[in-house]
């Protein structure tokens, strides 16, 4: 058990790192992942001096499993997938990328940590959703978050391995070097309070199969409500097929970042995206009863942005647009971590 996705997926790429290392003696290790992977694998990269190469998705916005098979070479570690990916709420091809790192002998990963206590049980609803888990050859390591959608205290995750074999590099043992003894961690942190395991048993114990079974109806259900009321606004376009409760959405003739200000103003905070520019919504229990509210001021909201375009003051939609204005990556990559700096004065 980790302290969040983040840490989920830093020790399974760690471990990755580590397993091929001892099974084909790659000591200049390189991971391919998705451009709509989570940011933790370039934490990830950098922590542990692992070249990473992030690839375009395609037009449905998943994982481009030839662009990702174009750059494996003898280094290449590790591929991802996510189920959903966090910035659109779709699933990458899990079975095609099992394929591909089941052919090259390397590790794939799975990112659940939004899905893991959604999928599943909608699945057994009834939903049609492709395969995700260790059902699908290939998969060598599952990381997923139980304070998600498993309504466990902040600060509680999984990551799972397909056998010991694997799981084993995970581990750091100091047996006879230091004076203090023996020492073994499992995760990032020495010293984990046990408090946060505890909630997360008892959130699990309490909710039950049939309690994860009813949040998910109600939510999937309003997620799908949510999705058909943006697709009936005119301005607004949905990115890609969702599978799940996140719903991202776009607009060729809005400033959508405006319309979040806007949105903002009534209460409503999503998250900004960009590839394309958009925002989403992740649906929880606590949209199940105000999801009109939420579609009545999304439509009010294009509508003042359509009639009087224009950032609002105190809007970050000026931040937020920058991005996609930057000359380069790397000229917009430095202008952020000035500013970063600055505040960390």
């Amino acid at each position: 058990m980790t302290s969040g996705g983040t840490e989920s997926i830093l020790l399974a790429v760690k471990t990755s790192r580590d397993y091929m290392r001892s099974k084909k003696g790659i000591t200049k290790p390189e991971m391919i992942i998705p451009e709509s992977a989570h940011s933790a694998y370039d934490k990830a990269a950098q922590y542990f001096n692992i070249k990473l190469w992030r690839v375009p998705v395609n037009k449905n916005f998943v994982a481009d499993v030839k662009g990702i098979k174009q750059r494996i070479n003898r280094n290449t570690i590790l591929i991802v997938g996510s189920a959903p990916g966090f910035p659109h709420g779709i699933i990458d091809p899990i079975e095609e990328l099992g394929e591909l790192a089941s052919s090259y002998g390397i590790c794939l990963h799975v990112d659940l940590c939004l899905g893991g206590f959604v999928l599943p049980f909608a699945r057994k609803l009834g939903y049609p959703l492709p395969p995700f888990d260790f059902s699908v050859k290939g998969v060598t390591s599952i990381s997923s978050d139980v304070h998600k959608y498993g309504l466990a205290p902040k600060g509680t995750s999984i990551v799972l391995y397909r056998n010991r074999e694997i799981r084993k590099h995970q581990f750091v043992a100091v047996i006879t070097e230091w004076s203090g003894g023996l020492y073994v961690s499992p995760t990032m942190a020495g010293s984990r309070p046990g408090g946060l395991i505890a909630g997360a048993w008892a959130a699990m114990m309490s909710l039950g199969l049939n309690g994860y079974l009813e949040n998910t109806r109600q939510i999937m259900e309003v997620a799908k409500k949510i999705q058909k009321g943006i697709e009936e606004i005119p301005q607004l376009f949905i990115v890609g097929k969702p599978h799940m409760t996140v719903i991202a959405f776009g607009s060729n003739v809005l400033d959508i970042f405006e319309v979040n200000d806007i949105m903002s103003s009534k209460g409503w905070h999503l998250n900004a995206l960009q590839r394309p520019n958009s925002l989403h919504i992740c649906v929880t229990l606590q949209h199940v009863t105000v999801f009109e509210d939420f579609l009545n001021d999304l439509k009010d909201s294009v509508k003042i942005v359509k009639e009087n375009p224009g950032p609002i003051d105190g809007g970050k939609a000026p931040i937020y647009g920058a991005a996609g204005r930057c000359r380069t990556e790397e000229w917009c990559g430095i202008c952020w971590w000035n500013s970063w700096m600055a505040l960390a004065r």
